[in-house]
């Protein structure tokens, strides 16, 4: 069913793998055709029309103009025309007035504008008509081709018509049908062009690239990318490219190109018809410093970054995928695919989705029918349409809109409340073409056996109207629509035929056209837009080129209704036991089930209440297998019925069942092996049967028959209880055969195959016999435990032990695992290959040598079970210790049977073993060190289930330690009892428990006697937290002992002890003892931080204390040998003072409240790490050495914030220490460290040191003194030599007083001399002295310096100092003066001596000097 739509299409709109379908035939063309020259002579009567209009309004317009100069003509020759005359329409002489003119030179703006529109419209009129021309070219093209395949299709028919005459008319017809799909296929079919090739492209580094093309084909190439000829892998540099492919366009992108990028890229476009490539070169450029490869603007704000994450687009591509698989019922099935993901995000990963059946194929679980959507896609496109514009509430839809001849695929979306799904899965392709096409065809028989195959209406004769159709009816009836269905006219004409529907509303009398602006071309039609409730007729014309039929007959009343219901709910739901993992559901069918589509089954483990589907797809019967079931689970049923409408009520739910296999007759023991014989009976023993059938197997039937004959003979009427029998009454020599069947409640299974021949003849020989009864257990991935019983017979002696052969299924070779028999009736065979195939056989071992094997063992797959388990050791909560087994493979027949060293438990006394369901536990009775070994499970009638636990003495103490913890269970604590001194001296002993409950009990025991709570024991509780404390205000002598602290809970019990006896006792009491004192001090005023010292950046050494809990009263003195401290002023109580000095000092703070002391002495080790300090300081701050020369020699000096001889200081030369001597002197004053090298000599050049030592670094400054800095500074120092340098002498005798009371004049003198001259400047109490009337300095012949001071008082005492200096350097003479009052008792006055120079560094030295 489809709608043509051709009245819509354009030409360059078909796709061009779509314009050689059939259906594009000259009808089509021609409609086509005559659509586009109707559309272009209608914009062609437009235009013309529109410019006559034109002419007209421009003639108009012209004649106007005319008129107007005329009147203004009239108007002139110096006249005034009065009367009707209107303003603008005077004129005096021949001038115009200001509002013509202006009304003349707008209407010629108008015209010129008229005139360039009028030019463009002919532009576009021109433009338009030449794409009109186009247009019709390509379609007479077009057609041409057309006629020139249709000429060459009539050859072929006329070649394929002689073939169908020799060859019969079957022949015929698959010839035309072949040959029809053959030229559909060759039609849509083309090779690989390509439309837009690559392009080359030049980039900076770090920047991405884009390569695309064009190509089309079909089918659709498949293209590769290639990088110099390489191809190019996205799984190997992941996030590097990026390849993409929409709508025939094919991209390569190159995320954040690098150098090594720059390559040829090709590629490869390939289908089935051919293959084209195209390739591009990609160059990326390095940045250099004069390109610039990015332009970027700079925010002048700074924009905060974003809390919101952005979502990431994952580019997906399925490397490798997965197949069809085909698996056994209850094997493993595993699908794999590999995906590239890109970006690689290691905190963003996408999320993978597995589906059954494809997504939303699952049937609507509820019954009201979910809305749907319908979306469309043609073959070969990307391109999907929705088909409706409402959702349907019914599982169909007719889909209307399609081309004829092209192939869709559809898939549909389902919708609700919070939003729409995601789409299912793709349908299968299907081509919109007519199915009656084929009936059409008819076969003619000719003369003789000759066969053609014409369509119906060639052999109608010349019929040019076709009839009317027939057998109008409704098909198909919903609540939307109807789905009219007719059967072609007859006669119907040669020419392409097409349909139109008309319906009517029953009572209306008019008829409307359905399809008016849509040709039918199909027997078939959806009508939409009818009125919901209202009954309607319906009637069909048939039409081709030469006109309409008559109209079909009228329809009866049809009304638009839905005619499906939803079923009845299923009846009655069985369950039956099928296999261990699958349970067979049968139902009866709904009462009704008209249109029913299928089932949906429904399972719940028994008590859950959770439902989850069995089948996603509807099943066509009421008998399912619902597969996937867990061993031993019970579960209950229920299935629903499902249309197109929607689901069923639930049926009722099944009965409660078991998974778990159904009950079978056992199958057939096998393994029958001759154990012994004595020439009249045979011992014969076998294997049990591989499968119990559900149910215990009771016993085994044995038959006997002799060699070559017929007839079996029951050896034992009643069953057998064991797998061991001697059969009685042979004859010795004969020959004898054996088969055994199994029995259990359901009957008696299939007899075992006959043995092999056995002959009675007693064993004599002196080795055992086989052993038998192989089993396995344990089957690992490596290792296996193979188990066996002895030899019934022994030979001359006993058996001493076993040797096991093993080899591979089809090797030759039997190997041995061990050189040495095993004791033992098991062995765990290591060290095997997984997934192999092997087979054992054992020997077993006496004095005389190893007997006879044993029969092969089956072939065993060493290779784990899916979901093995292993056995567990436990305790349960009374304490007991437990190994424990589950084993959901159980069924009714299973039995777990617990072994030691792989022997059956016998011992009651020691054990006891547990069973319910699935799960076994095996308890100790009283575990010790005889329970040590090795312990094994193992459960019948099932696949081999077993497993082994080793019982080490380690585990044992493990097991028993957590036994006797939950028999005697202590409260675990997380503190154990400890101690803690208060501020005031208190002393609080704790602990805390993990957990107390509200009926916990604790007591406190001192030294074995329990104390209560009381004024000198405060003890409390906090069971929220678990901690238990008692205080004790006063921790006295008397306090010394053991504390301990009990608790018990229930039936936990714990108990804490601190033992405080000794020093661990005088330490605590000291400690209380101290924070009582510290307590009571600091109730009034007192020292936060005590005496101590620092030294500043300045090289300062400071004393600090800090005081606390301070008042104006408080009063604060410093004392020093116990001498008070006189201050200036108050210190800074709360900041506490500062004081350079030596010695002992002390710190008092007194109020009322109480007194304070702190006391640092300053000697000793104090003074020495002062010292230290201050080194530290000098040492960081110290300058490079620097060279001065003087007439002595020459000085290396280090400048310093400060500096005394006591600090530890090193000079070195050539790395040998210096010591101080008459040729090198070393000193210092007070910001200077010197080293004097007298009359220096070649043998002083060399690296020179000064070094200071802080304690903990030594500080180091070096000089090289050597080349040319020491021949310069030599040659100053010769130079120096003999001029001299700046001294000054005091002269003693001219410091005298001039004058007499009270008029004291003192005049002080000193000679001084330098080259070049020196600087003098006077000090007095080392400050500078400003020249007055008081004080006066007079130089006479430029060395004689003297400073007077007139009218001498007290003040003017002190020290005066008189400094010389030049750029060699200076020094510095100090001279006291002592100024008495009158009357004053002089002391006795000492001749004074010379006073000595002090030297002084050079005022700004050169780096030479």
């Amino acid at each position: 069913m489809y709608d043509s739509g051709v009245t819509k299409m354009s030409l360059v709109a078909v796709p061009f793998y779509q314009k050689r379908h059939k259906h594009f035939d000259q009808s089509y063309r021609n409609i086509q055709t005559r659509y586009l020259l109707d559309e272009y002579s209608a914009k062609k009567k437009r235009a013309s029309a529109q410019s006559s209009l034109q002419r007209s309004v421009t003639r108009k317009s012209s004649s106007q103009r005319e008129s107007s100069r005329a009147a203004l003509g009239e108007s002139t020759l110096g006249e005034t025309t009065l009367g009707e005359t209107s303003l603008g329409d005077t004129t005096l002489g021949r001038t115009t007035c200001p509002l013509c003119a202006k009304r003349m030179s707008s209407a010629l703006e108008e015209e010129a504008q008229e005139r360039k529109r009028r030019y463009q419209s002919m532009v576009a009129a021109y433009g338009e008509a030449k794409r009109e021309r186009y247009l019709s070219e390509l379609a007479q093209l077009e057609e041409d081709v057309h006629v020139a395949r249709t000429h060459a299709r009539d050859q072929l028919d006329r070649l394929a018509l002689q073939h169908a005459g020799r060859h019969g008319l079957h022949h015929a017809v698959d010839d035309r049908l072949a040959w029809e799909r053959h030229s559909f296929e060759e039609r849509i079919s083309r090779a690989p062009e390509i439309l837009v090739r690559l392009r080359s492209h030049t980039v900076w580094e770090r920047m991405s690239v884009k390569l695309c093309f064009t190509v089309q084909g079909f089918p659709t190439p498949v293209v590769q990318w290639y990088k110099d000829g390489s191809l190019i892998c996205q799984a190997g540099e992941p996030g590097k490219y990026r390849i993409d492919s929409k709508y025939g366009v094919h991209t390569l992108e190159i995320n954040r190109a690098d150098f090594d990028d720059t390559a040829t890229y090709s590629a490869v476009a390939t289908n089935v018809h051919g293959q084209v490539s195209t390739n591009a070169a990609v160059v990326v450029r390095r940045f250099r410093g004069d390109e610039e490869p990015f332009h970027s603007v700079g925010l002048p704000i700074g924009l905060p970054l974003s809390s919101v994450i952005p979502y990431t687009h994952f580019d997906v591509q399925f490397i490798e995928k997965f197949g069809v698989t085909f698996r056994r019922e209850g094997e493993t099935l595993t699908l794999k695919c590999t995906l590239l993901v890109t970006p690689d995000l290691k905190r963003v990963q996408p999320r993978a989705e597995w589906y059954r059946d494809g997504p939303n194929t699952m049937g609507n679980t509820t019954k009201d029918p979910m809305p749907f959507l319908s979306v469309r896609c043609e073959v070969g496109t990307d391109n999907w349409i929705q088909c409706n514009d409402a959702p349907v509430k019914i599982c169909k839809y007719p889909v209307t809109g399609l081309f004829e001849g092209r192939s869709y695929i559809f898939r549909v979306r389902a919708v609700n409340s919070a939003g729409i799904s995601r789409p299912s899965r793709v349908s299968e392709a299907v081509a919109a073409l007519d199915p009656v096409d084929l009936r059409r065809l008819q076969a003619v028989h000719l003369e003789g056996e000759k066969d053609i195959v014409v369509y119906q209406e060639e052999l109608e004769g010349e019929v040019q109207i076709p009839g009317p159709p027939t057998n109008v009816h409704a098909s198909e009836t919903s609540r939307t629509y109807v789905v009219l269905s007719w059967d072609p006219p007859e006669p119907r004409g040669k020419e392409p035929l097409m349909y139109f529907i008309e319906k009517s509303m029953v009572g209306s009398g008019s008829w409307q056209r359905v399809n008016a602006q849509t040709a039918v071309r199909s027997p078939r039609y959806a009508v939409f837009d009818l009125a919901e409730g209202k009954p309607y007729v319906f009637r069909v014309l048939s039409a081709n080129k030469h006109g309409l039929s008559d109209p079909s007959e009228i329809t009866a009343p049809i009304q638009a209704q839905d005619t499906i219901v939803v079923p009845s709910a299923p009846g009655r739901v069985l369950a039956s036991r099928n296999t261990r993992t699958s349970v067979v559901v049968q139902w009866d069918r709904p009462k009704h089930e008209e249109d029913l589509l299928g089932y949906y089954v429904d399972c719940s483990v028994a008590g859950s209440n959770v439902w989850e589907p069995c089948n996603h797809k509807p099943i066509g019967y009421n008998r399912f297998v619902v597969h996937g079931l867990t061993t031993g689970e019970q579960y209950i049923f229920r299935v629903k019925a499902v249309n197109a409408v929607g689901t069923s009520e639930n049926s009722q739910e099944s009965d409660v069942i078991k998974v778990q296999a159904a009950l079978t007759v056992p199958s057939h023991p096998y393994g029958i092996t001759l154990l012994n014989c004595d020439g009249h009976s045979m011992i014969l023993g076998w294997k049990v049967p591989k499968f119990s059938g559900g149910s215990p197997i009771l016993g085994y039937y044995v038959d006997k028959r002799e060699a070559h004959h017929k007839n079996w003979h029951e050896v034992n009427s009643s069953p057998l209880k064991e797998r061991i029998l001697t059969v009685e009454g042979l004859t010795e020599g004969s020959l004898y055969e054996f088969k055994i069947a199994a029995a259990n409640m359901a009957g008696i299974g299939q007899p075992s195959d006959p043995s092999e021949l056995f002959k009675c003849e007693a064993w004599t020989m002196p080795e055992p016999g086989p052993a038998y009864d192989l089993t396995f257990c344990e089957v690992r991935d490596t290792s296996l435990v193979l188990l066996w019983k002895p030899p019934v017979y022994s030979g001359s002696s006993p058996v001493s032990g076993y040797f096991v052969d093993y080899k591979e299924e089809d090797s030759g070779e039997w190997l041995t695992v061990h050189e040495t028999a095993t004791p033992h009736r098991y062995l765990k065979v290591c060290d095997l290959h997984q997934g192999k195939t092997y087979v054992f056989r054992v020997r077993a071992v006496n004095a005389s040598g190893v007997g006879r094997p044993s029969d092969t063992s089956e072939p065993v797959l060493v290779e784990a079970r899916p979901g093995t388990k292993e056995v567990s050791a436990g305790v349960d909560e009374e304490g007991n210790v437990y190994l424990s087994f589950d084993c959901p493979e159980v069924t009714d027949a299973s039995h777990f049977t617990w072994c030691k060293s792989y022997e059956d438990i016998a011992d009651d006394d020691r054990f006891k073993v547990e069973t319910a369901g699935d799960h076994s536990k095996l308890y100790f009775k009283n575990l010790d060190k005889e329970d040590l070994g090795t312990y094994s499970v193992s459960v019948s009638d099932t696949d081999g289930v077993s497993s082994s636990f080793v019982l080490d003495e380690e585990e044992l103490e493990r097991l028993k330690a957590l036994s006797n913890e939950i028999k005697n269970p202590t409260i675990p604590l997380k503190s154990e009892l400890a101690y803690e001194i208060f501020d005031k001296g208190q002393v609080r002993f704790w602990l805390q428990a993990e957990h107390l409950s509200p009926d916990s009990s604790y007591r406190f025991i001192i030294n074995d006697r329990e104390v209560a709570d009381s004024e000198t024991h405060r003890i409390k509780c906090d069971k929220s937290t678990g901690i238990i404390e008692m205080v004790m205000d006063r921790f006295t002598i008397d306090n010394e002992g053991t504390y301990t602290v009990q608790i018990q809970d229930g039936k936990a019990k714990s108990q804490s002890s601190l033992v405080l006896i000794g020093d661990a006792f005088k330490a605590v009491l000291k400690e209380a003892e101290f924070q009582r004192k510290e307590f009571l001090r600091k109730q009034g005023p007192h020292f936060a931080e005590y005496l101590h010292w620092d030294v500043t950046e300045e090289c300062e050494v400071r004393l600090v204390c800090k005081v606390a809990n301070t008042k104006k009263e408080t009063v604060f003195k410093w004392l020093k040998d116990d001498v008070l401290y006189e201050t200036e002023k108050m210190p800074d109580l709360e900041k506490g003072l500062s004081k350079k000095d030596h010695g002992e000092y002390k710190a008092t703070l007194k109020d009322d409240r109480g007194q304070d002391v702190s006391t640092l002495e300053i000697a000793g080790k104090v003074y020495e790490d002062m010292i230290l300090a201050m080194s530290r300081v000098c040492g960081a701050s110290a300058s490079p050495l620097k060279i001065l020369c003087t007439p002595e020699g020459i000085r290396l000096q280090c400048f310093m914030k400060y500096f005394t001889e006591e600090m530890k200081v090193n000079w070195y030369h050539k790395d040998a220490k210096i010591t101080s001597s008459e040729h090198m002197r070393i000193g210092g004053s007070e910001q200077m460290a010197w080293l004097q090298i007298c009359e220096p000599t070649e043998k002083d050049k060399g690296k020179y040191t000064f070094e200071i030592l802080d304690g903990k670094k030594n500080h180091q400054r070096s000089l090289d003194l050597s080349g040319q800095a020491f021949d310069e500074a030599f040659a100053e120092f010769q130079q120096l030599k003999w001029c001299s340098q700046p001294s000054c002498f005091p002269v003693a005798d001219r410091g005298k007083v001039i004058g007499g009371l009270p008029d004291v004049t003192l005049n002080l003198t000193c000679t001084v001399f330098g080259n070049p001259d020196p600087e003098v400047v006077w000090f007095k109490n080392d400050k500078d002295i400003e020249l007055s009337d008081h004080f006066s300095v007079k130089v006479e012949q430029a060395k004689y310096v003297s400073m007077t001071i007139k009218g001498v008082t007290s003040e003017d005492s002190g020290k005066y100092s008189i400094h010389v200096k030049n750029k060699y350097g200076g020094e510095k003479i100090d001279v006291t003066v002592s100024v008495y009052k009158h009357g004053e008792e002089i002391p006795d006055v000492v001749l004074p001596q010379q006073a000595k120079p002090k030297l002084l560094p050079a005022a700004a030295p050169s780096p030479a000097h």
